[in-house]
């Protein structure tokens, strides 16, 4: 399930030491827990969600699944026509056809694909349009490593490249906005849909369902939402209606 045939609202599942946790600004030590991972991903299922959005907040940062038991007990809760999406510690081509072997439907290498581009193709080759290339801007600029550090890239040239490299889809965060609950950076994804042809998954900054509304008409093929969801700024069915209308 490479592609997304219809806008998505996807919520997102964030894993800290168990349990879920929304980051703001992508700070360590800033986030607001909300529980256990399974309960939140069978009410979002219940709420109509067709993918969910998984991380391994302890794998982005230490560059190792520290929440591997917990994404698998996802997984195994989850019914098959659900798609989920996995990142956070992925770091060589094994580990990524691990997961899509083991029942995830699209991996998210945001670190190894930055420092091994080649890592993409490699994937490719076995499980077609599976890799979602993460790329976190902050203030104009590719991060890695859990936000943490600088690449010099530029998200919309770093995008092209990983394209053609054989990247299913881009994930792109704008950092700045990052569970605030400010708003979007619109012009920062229409740049990004601009620069490629493959589906672009807007995340960062929703507070509102207009801004999921704005991020669609700004082109992209889905939005990651998580904090305003758990704060109940909105409902999943809300947000789903009103991007089906727009």
């Amino acid at each position: 399930m490479s592609g997304f045939p219809e806008f998505e609202v996807i919520p997102a599942v964030d894993v800290q030491d168990g349990s879920v946790v929304q980051l703001v600004g992508g700070e360590r030590g800033t986030g607001k827990r909300y529980g256990d991972p399974v309960e939140a991903a069978t009410r979002w299922i219940d709420e109509g969600a067709a993918t969910l959005h998984l991380v391994d907040l302890d794998g982005a940062f230490e560059g190792e699944r520290e929440n591997a038991a917990a994404i698998e007990a996802v997984v195994d809760a989850v019914d098959d026509a659900v798609g989920l999406q996995l990142g956070g510690g992925i770091r060589t081509a094994a580990d990524a056809r691990g997961l899509l072997n083991a029942g995830i439907d699209r991996v998210i290498v945001g670190t190894a694909a930055v420092e091994n581009p080649e890592i993409v193709a490699e994937v490719d080759e076995t499980h077609p349009e599976s890799v979602v290339v993460s790329l976190d801007a902050k203030e104009g600029e590719v991060v890695v490593s859990g936000w943490t550090e600088g690449t010099g890239l530029d998200p919309a040239d770093a995008a092209a490249r990983y394209e053609e490299l054989g990247a299913g889809a881009i994930l792109f965060t704008n950092v700045d906005v990052e569970g605030r609950l400010e708003g979007i950076d619109r012009e920062a994804v229409e740049s990004m849909v601009e620069a490629v042809d493959i589906p672009v998954i807007a995340s960062g900054g929703v507070a509102t369902v207009d801004d999921a509304v704005a991020l669609k008409r700004a082109g992209a093929a889905a939005v990651v939402v998580g904090t305003a969801l758990y704060e109940g700024r909105f409902t999943l069915r809300e947000a789903q209606a009103a991007t089906d209308e727009a």
